[in-house]
């Protein structure tokens, strides 16, 4: 068994360096940047803050953010604090609405976890990200398409026309061939929407989303695509989430604040309730 020094070292992982701060939040002056691959010792911790010791000698010298952190002894994808084994159907339903159906969380909440895993974002803070982004986006918690509304269908226009090629949003969102509205509608946990999206996405995956943009509704697809547009915003969202700036995390995802108070209610329940 690893002695106490042995299970306690990580190292940094965050690629610009990790600010090593007097106290256990951004409030605090940032004593100094260590640099990707150095080795630390965590005395303690403190939420998503750890105090730690750089020289080996059991004194601190400040608090870092853990999930910028793996363990010194595990391959390079096993981050700090992954909880993902320790999430359960239970403990889900707990911080969703009493209408979320306790078997569709059971159902999904896998292929979730599994997207998280792959990318390295099983942390504490990166899994309350994306159960407040499956609440504030679908939060019946399955995969589902997006709904027409005025956001989407012009009054008396075919289903997404306001998506289509040649309208405002179809160019934001990559819009270039007729029926690409509907074709590329939101779709998945995290509602992809986009021909753009579902190109990048769909290429970081390694799934053929443009030529089956219907497949982003397939539960382990859609974990991916769940993690993999959280992976793609990570640096900042962590950035934000170390600051408790919510609206701006929810931002790095929607683009806006829709679904900010399902996003924050949940977020702040899992605080709660998620293991450490």
């Amino acid at each position: 068994m690893p002695d106490a020094s042995t299970s306690n070292r990580f190292v940094v992982i965050a690629r610009d360096g990790l600010r090593l701060r007097a106290g256990p939040s951004t409030d605090f002056n940032a004593v100094r940047t260590l640099p990707f691959g150095t080795v630390v010792t965590v005395l303690s911790r403190e939420g998503m803050w750890g105090l730690v010791d750089l020289e080996g000698d059991g004194r601190a010298d400040g608090f870092v953010n853990l999930p910028f952190l793996r363990a010194a002894d595990s391959e390079p994808a096993a981050t700090l604090g992954d909880i993902t084994g320790l999430v359960t159907p239970a403990i889900v339903k707990s911080i969703f609405p009493s209408a979320t159906r306790l078997s569709n969380i059971t159902a999904n909440l896998p292929f979730v976890l599994a997207g998280l895993r792959a990318r390295q974002l099983g942390d504490r803070a990166m899994v309350l990200m994306s159960l407040a982004t499956i609440r504030a986006e679908t939060e019946g918690f399955v995969p589902i398409d997006e709904g027409r509304s005025q956001h989407n269908t012009s009054p008396g226009g075919s289903p997404f026309d306001l998506y289509d090629a040649g309208t405002s949003k179809g160019r934001i969102l990559g819009n270039t061939e007729h029926g690409d509205g509907p074709r590329f509608k939101g779709r998945g946990y995290i509602q992809l929407t986009g021909r753009d999206n579902y190109r990048r996405i769909g290429n970081q995956i390694s799934v053929g989303l443009i030529a089956q943009p219907s497949s982003a509704n397939d539960p382990a697809t859609a974990g991916l695509i769940l993690a993999q547009f959280l992976k793609n915003a990570e640096a900042a969202t962590r950035r934000a989430l170390a600051n408790n700036d919510l609206l701006k995390a929810r931002k790095l995802v929607n683009g806006g604040s829709h679904g900010f108070d399902r996003f924050k209610d949940t977020f702040d329940r899992g605080m709660a309730v998620l293991p450490h």
